[in-house]
């Protein structure tokens, strides 16, 4: 192959890539709305159990296609039920939960924010992590983002404002602690291909919810709308198994390095397509926060590895 032939080649893949990488961060960046738009019939915990099942189901399709094997050891289905905990089960039902009363793109910026307090968790637990100059700074703005965007406001008037707007915010904060420590968990997978412990995570989550679901919700009961059910369907196959797809792809061509792109610009999409699909609209503070949580997180990813736990949005 010429030279001329081989370039022309590389530059193709690396076009596709950058595409791939804003399709990722596109579906990501819209999950908060595909959940915020299906909460608003389906309870959470019920919507939840059926993302972690079709999504988890269509990645062990994938699997099979691609001739990769599902561990049979029990060791391994003990590693899958603790990072189904921290991955799926509490931060996607928690962040469900609350997104019946904050907005889709409150929950991308407060939930973007897990490479930072994964960095934090890290350091506070092992100190394998360098406290570099830029990772401090990462720290703090990401922090400093997510007080601006919780905002003092929420503690303003009477009780009501407390339940509906501090509570809710926090629970996604608590996700995002939950997705940091399963990201610092998933290094039990070293070794193992990246889809295997997403599809593990996601059918054993699937099996702690279904019965929750049954118990709690009555699903047989409920009578979603058409809307809900697309959007379950969208979170289900668009944002978690077919993003999860790409991602496995971006890491083997643009390297770990490369794919972290997708952590701080799903942000402003998400964001933006709360505003331009739901009407949305945020404070002048929440914008303030939601610049430093980007800078923050492109502070900490930026040269940084990707943590395969952060996957799931």
């Amino acid at each position: 192959m010429s030279t001329h032939s081989t370039t022309a080649t590389r530059t193709t893949g690396s076009t596709l890539d950058v595409l791939l990488l804003l399709v990722l961060s596109t579906l990501w960046g819209a999950s908060y709305t595909f959940i915020r738009v299906g909460v608003t019939i389906i309870p959470p915990v019920t919507f939840i159990a059926a993302r972690t099942l079709i999504a988890g189901l269509l990645l062990i399709a994938w699997m099979a296609a691609r001739g990769i094997a599902m561990p049979r050891e029990l060791a391994f289905w003990r590693l899958f039920l603790v990072q189904a905990l921290m991955n799926s089960v509490i931060p996607f039902t928690l962040i469900a939960w609350a997104e019946r009363s904050v907005e889709a793109g409150l929950a991308t910026i407060l939930n973007s924010a897990s490479p930072v307090l994964a960095f934090v968790g890290t350091w506070l637990i092992s100190r394998h992590e360098r406290v570099s100059a830029r990772k401090l700074f990462g720290v703090v703005a990401g922090m400093t983002g997510i007080c601006l965007v919780v905002g003092i406001s929420v503690f303003d008037g009477a009780f009501d404002n407390l339940r509906n707007r501090l509570i809710p915010q926090l629970a996604i904060v608590v996700a995002t602690i939950c997705y940091a420590g399963a990201a610092i968990y998933g290094r039990s997978f070293k070794g193992q291909p990246a889809v295997v412990p997403a599809a593990g995570s996601l059918i054993v989550g699937a099996a702690l919810l279904t019965p929750a679901s049954l118990l709690v919700d009555h699903p047989w009961t409920l009578h979603p709308s058409m809307r809900s059910i697309e959007a379950l369907l969208a979170l289900s196959v668009l944002s978690t198994a077919l993003a999860f797809v790409i991602y496995f792809r971006l890491v083997q061509t643009l390297g770990s390095i490369g794919t972290t792109a997708q952590a701080y610009l799903r942000v402003p999409i998400g964001v933006a397509i709360g505003v331009i699909f739901l009407d949305e609209s945020l404070s002048a503070t929440a914008w303030i926060g939601l610049v430093c949580v980007v800078v923050g997180v492109a502070a900490m990813t930026i040269k940084s590895p990707v943590r395969a736990a952060d996957t799931t949005r």
